[in-house]
């Protein structure tokens, strides 16, 4: 039988393996069910091997290869297992060890199984282990072949959730619900109270504003010109809405200074308003392209368009001031003047 050397953790191979001594009282195997079973059926596997008391520590050990007879029906599945247990310590002398060594095996016939002695080579000496009296019995399952009828497999069990397991994520889903219905609301409050605070500023001063964003000639480049444009042009629509209640928004420039000419608005300036759209038209939609120094012009006329008006607008408002006379009070000369 051939042998196959053990060097576990514990124990060290020091000495050369040579059969000295043959000791067949060594001890009795153990056999161990894996399955915790009232009875052994077929494929169930099996913890089969032996138990070495005190073996001190360093001492070689070697384990057969035990294979079943040619016609057994027995397996054997996988190496040998080994478990150690330390069982003294002594000052200036090795640990001794009871040692556990196992094999898996296994069968896939029913009957009755005379199961073989394991022979352990230990320190040279050769030490059989005796199987147990009583035959290993693998049951098969009773089968009643008048009444036996061949099922599909059956599908995978599902069980119902329970409580505990569905609250956590109704609880996650009421809370994330709650957050975008906040988030929502808050983000319409933020929006109304920013376009009520426009529309509490009067329409020059939202369009100065806005026309402020336009400064600089980064808005120049020919693949920046429509925005630019569109972004002057667009101010003032909103403007021309808001002080002469045209619908500036929804009209075409034609239609916007056709109805612009009944206004107060001198007609020099109504003209070059008109030119200013005109040629934002040419940019939004036939893509031309406007030089540097037309564009330097773009800003400071559509500024001089929204002062212009409003000073009409206030000299309409306030009885006594009339033309180019008209000016804004100082508040820093009124403050003077209640001081004196």
């Amino acid at each position: 039988m051939k042998f196959k050397l053990i060097i576990p953790a514990l124990l060290a191979a020091a000495l050369p393996l040579g059969a000295q001594g043959l000791r067949e009282d060594a001890g009795s195997t153990f056999l161990e069910p894996l399955q915790k079973r009232d009875s052994v059926l077929i494929a169930d596997q099996f913890r089969y091997g032996i138990v070495l008391e005190n073996i001190t520590e360093g001492t070689p050990l070697a384990l057969p290869e035990l294979k079943p007879e040619k016609d057994s029906p027995l397996e054997v599945l996988g190496e040998w297992q080994l478990d150690s247990t330390r069982v003294s310590k002594r000052k200036e002398q090795p640990a001794r060890y009871n040692i556990k060594a196992s094999l898996i095996l296994t069968a896939f016939d029913g009957g009755l199984y005379q199961l073989p002695d394991i022979p352990v080579l230990v320190n040279g000496d050769t030490l059989i282990f005796r199987a147990p009296e009583e035959p290993l019995e693998v049951k098969e399952l009773p089968i009643d072949m008048e009444t036996f009828q061949a099922h599909d497999i059956k599908p995978q069990v599902k069980f119902p959730y329970t409580f505990r397991e569905v609250f956590p994520w109704v609880l996650g889903a009421l809370a994330a619900i709650g957050l975008i219905v906040f988030l929502f609301y808050w983000i319409k409050s933020r929006r109304k109270a920013k376009l009520e605070q426009e529309k509490a500023e009067p329409a020059h001063i939202r369009a100065l504003r806005k026309l402020d964003k336009f400064r600089g000639d980064k808005f120049w480049k020919p693949e920046n010109q429509k925005t630019f444009y569109s972004g002057v042009t667009d101010t003032l629509r909103e403007y021309m809405a808001s002080r002469y209640g045209v619908g500036a928004m929804e009209m075409t420039t034609a239609e916007i200074f056709e109805s612009l000419k009944g206004s107060d608005i001198p007609q020099d300036l109504r003209e070059e308003m008109q030119v200013l759209f005109e040629r934002a038209d040419f940019v939004k939609f036939a893509k031309f392209t406007v030089s540097d120094e037309e564009n330097a012009t773009v800003l400071p006329q559509a500024v001089h368009f929204v002062t212009a008006t409003y000073q009409t607008e206030l000299e309409e408002e306030i009885p006594g001031h009339a033309g180019n006379d008209a000016v804004m009070p100082d508040p820093d000369r009124a403050s003077k003047s209640k001081e004196e």
